[in-house]
């Protein structure tokens, strides 16, 4: 009876091997025309970042890449201004919504320099939050914390990843157009409910003069989340084993073939 206890042990590891094994298989197959050395390169990438959509939810663990959507940010900080005069805000336990029904329009590589570019639609990009601001006008200053969310709808954004040998990766977002935005911010005016519901109804009427000048801190505070998010993720991640050149495979096959060539001909040698 131990043999068939031991099987019925097994079973549940062999199968989540398998089921790792397959996953792997199926990523990897996204990408396996994808070769760095030809034109159709960055088509090929393109296609296969949009094919892998579903992977955002689940996350791939046997590359250690958790679940990007929701994509979480424990903490990011930007500063404005000069010292007596200026701002910090502070972003804590940031979820944000919509990478799975994104899509890549563009994606440019520039490999000698160790960077590629792409850009992606949102139909919709959700984020929900903290926020802590602390402002210096002088000798006055200005403490004031709440919950935010905000919805942006028909999102273009463009991001620039750069890894460097050796270096941290680096993330660089910018957002190209949105058509409509959508944004709550918890005791804006320290709880003073009525005029905070004026206040929020005038944000969200005439937001598009103002997300000239917000657009910069945007970028910003997005562009540290996800610099800390790639790095984390990706920095051992085995890209040379998704992204094969043709000249490595082609030699790959000939040397496989001409093993295989030799072996033939030492067993038929062998059999005369």
């Amino acid at each position: 009876m131990r043999p068939r206890i031991f099987v019925l042990e097994l079973t549940p590891a062999l199968l989540l091997l398998l089921f790792y094994a397959s996953v792997t298989a199926d990523f990897e197959n996204h990408f396996k025309d994808c070769h760095p050395d030809t034109s159709g390169f960055d088509v090929c990438v393109r296609g296969g970042l949009n094919a892998i959509r579903p992977y955002f939810k689940t996350g791939l663990p046997q590359y250690n890449l958790p679940p990007f959507d929701p994509f979480f940010a424990k903490e990011i900080t930007a500063k404005r201004g000069i010292p007596n005069f200026g701002f910090t805000l502070t972003l804590r336990n940031v979820s944000e919504y919509g990478w799975t029904f994104s899509k890549v329009v563009k994606f440019v590589s520039d490999l000698k320099n160790y960077k590629v570019v792409y850009t992606q639609s949102f139909p919709e990009k959700s984020l929900s939050g903290s926020y802590e601001f602390k402002g210096v006008l002088f000798s006055s200053s200005i403490i004031n914390k709440g919950t935010f969310t905000m919805t942006l709808y028909d999102l273009i954004q463009m991001t620039t990843v750069t890894r460097l040998p050796s270096r941290k990766i680096r993330a660089q977002m910018d957002v190209q157009s949105i058509r409509d935005m959508s944004l709550h911010i918890g005791n804006l005016l320290s709880g003073k409910e009525f005029l905070e519901n004026m206040l929020d109804k005038l944000i969200n009427g005439a937001w598009q003069p103002g997300f000239v000048v917000t657009r910069g801190l945007i970028n910003e505070l997005v562009s540290t989340a996800f610099t800390e998010i790639f790095d984390t993720c990706f920095r051992n991640f085995p890209f040379e084993q998704i992204f094969k050149p043709v000249n490595r495979l082609s030699k790959a096959n000939s040397t496989v073939s001409s093993t295989a060539t030799k072996r033939n001909g030492i067993a038929g040698n062998s059999f005369n």
